[in-house]
């Protein structure tokens, strides 16, 4: 096979923190989305860096031998197309960065609940792609996860508010400035193949400052109030969604509202396709108040992973498969479900540590 641009392309963003895997399949989303020209100027956007970290649009035209205007014409069509993320640098200069796996790709191309052929086409080849080797390889590399899960409000005591308010989405919002509502990439694409199998709704991923703003100025997302926001979380725990974010205590960018339908995170532990450890950190394993519990079964109804069945009356978790997302809580009638920490184990600090401990454990530490 000859070493096209593209071919250079998919090993660059291969070498990302949050890398692609380079599978030929990911050729063919490139040559959809990229012109030749487009796919040489990303080959000089840096890759040893965190997700949504902006470099001058200076830095990347000088590695090139090409006028710097018409490096800074590319590079702002491709982030009006959702391609690259974009925002101001310290300086004030424009900043561009490469989509990272789960932090804008392939999220970008269905944010908007974009519809017609050319959507549909996308849905095509990212399905095609994001097969379960490529989910193992992207969030299996490294044990540190790039993402957790957040328990329901429900699930917790106000003492254990307090003691890890870092786990309680209400106080992960009240930290943050700016907040966008996007739809959800997983369920988009299903109603886009026709395979949608539930009724949950579309509109429902949260982003926050940085990346809200990004999706705002780009026509991907509109802007919510913290209100709104808390509103749509209420509104996915009753209906048994589960919050899925950045696994850091503070600086989270967006919030995941996840069925056990469409989603490839929930989805892939529903049907037990990629272990859950694989994917994603888990803190919290669910356990019953036997003295408490009915026996209603309305908890084995909503868990979203299929990890609760009934024993004796009583339901019981598969540990192995049991996500620690609560939703199980929000409809129960007596307070008999509890959540236990897995381990003394906590999220990194920030996003920003996060990032570089996935860049360390890769062997890409550079100068993120």
């Amino acid at each position: 096979m000859s070493d096209t641009v593209y071919e250079k392309l998919a090993r660059h963003l291969a070498a990302l923190g949050m890398g692609y895997p380079p599978k030929a399949e990911l050729i063919d989303i490139l040559k959809e989305s990229f012109s030749p020209e487009e796919a040489g100027v990303a080959l000089a956007i840096p890759t040893r860096t965190i997700p949504l970290q902006p470099v001058p649009a200076s830095q990347i035209a000088a590695g090139l031998a090409v006028p710097k205007g018409e490096v800074e014409r590319v590079l702002e069509g491709l982030a009006d197309r959702g391609l690259l993320f974009s925002r101001r640098t310290a300086s004030g200069e424009m900043g561009y960065a490469l989509q990272q796996f789960g932090y804008g790709f392939p999220q970008t191309y269905f944010w908007g609940g974009t519809e017609g052929p050319s959507a549909k086409r996308m849905a095509e080849l990212i399905v095609r792609y994001s097969k379960r080797d490529q989910l193992r390889e992207a969030y299996g590399a490294t044990p540190t996860k790039a993402l957790r899960f957040v328990p329901a409000m429900a699930s917790f005591t106000p003492e254990e508010h307090a003691v890890f308010p870092f786990e309680m989405m209400e106080e992960l919002i009240n930290k943050v400035q700016v907040i966008a509502l996007a739809h959800c990439p997983c369920r988009v694409t299903a109603q886009l193949l026709g395979k949608r199998k539930c009724s949950h709704v579309l509109e429902a991923c949260i982003k926050y400052d940085d990346l809200a703003e990004y999706v705002i100025e780009r026509g991907l997302a509109r802007k919510i109030t913290r209100q709104e926001a808390l509103s749509v979380i209420r509104a996915s725990e009753e209906a048994g969604l589960v919050h899925l974010v950045d696994n850091a205590k503070e600086g989270i960018r967006h919030t995941c509202n996840c069925c056990g339908c469409c989603c490839w995170s929930v989805g892939s532990i529903r049907r037990k396709t990629i272990p859950r450890d694989v994917l994603m950190a888990t803190y919290f394993l669910r356990e019953t108040d036997e003295d408490r519990c009915t026996g209603c079964g309305a908890c084995v109804e909503i868990c979203p992973v299929g990890a609760l069945k009934m024993e004796d009356g009583i339901p019981v978790a598969d540990k192995e498969w049991c996500i620690g997302c609560g939703v199980c809580a929000v409809p129960c009638p007596s307070g008999a479900v509890k959540l236990i920490r897995r381990s003394s184990a906590v999220p990194p600090k920030d996003f920003r540590t996060l990032h570089v401990q996935i860049l360390k454990e890769r062997g890409l530490a550079g100068r993120p």
